[in-house]
């Protein structure tokens, strides 16, 4: 069942927005519902990470990557009570300075229909907030003007 399909256009290039995102320890910084991430192997998402999301709530979500085409997307797989939660990351160049990000999330398992809607719900709050952050956390970093939360500026 498809639950949430956010698209949003940014201005930077498809590889700048491709790299910013593959370093997820570093969502923190525009994602305020994410306390920590910890992912494995460290360093930039690849074929075969898997990891575990601290939530700001204190919930904890671990994941794992289930498929990855880099330069276009990634996808992995979490539970969330008796769901099983598909999240898909999508990036499309429009020109040399502007490419569409998609976060899709879909979920299958008992009772989807209740706890899939609840699950949406919550998501669509938290990504209502983090998204504008994402955007002028990557349109800074092209001017020079980003610096991660909790880190001087220089």
């Amino acid at each position: 069942m498809n639950l949430i399909d956010r698209q949003f256009i940014v201005n930077v290039s498809l590889a700048r927005a491709w790299q910013h995102l593959a370093r997820v320890e570093q969502w923190t910084t525009w994602a305020p519902h994410i306390k920590h991430i910890e992912l494995h192997p460290k360093g930039e998402i690849g074929p075969h990470s898997s990891g575990v999301i601290q939530l700001a709530n204190g919930m904890r979500s671990t994941f794992r990557m289930t498929e990855y085409n880099p330069g276009h997307n990634w996808k992995w797989v979490g539970p969330f009570l008796w769901l099983t939660v598909e999240y898909d990351h999508h990036f499309e160049s429009l020109s040399s300075d502007q490419t569409r990000l998609s976060f899709v999330v879909d979920a299958q398992g008992f009772a989807v229909g209740v706890f899939g809607r609840l699950f949406a719900k919550l998501y669509r709050r938290n990504l209502e907030k983090a998204i504008p952050r994402l955007v002028s956390e990557l349109e800074a970093s092209v001017t020079g003007q980003f610096a991660p939360r909790n880190t001087p500026a220089l």
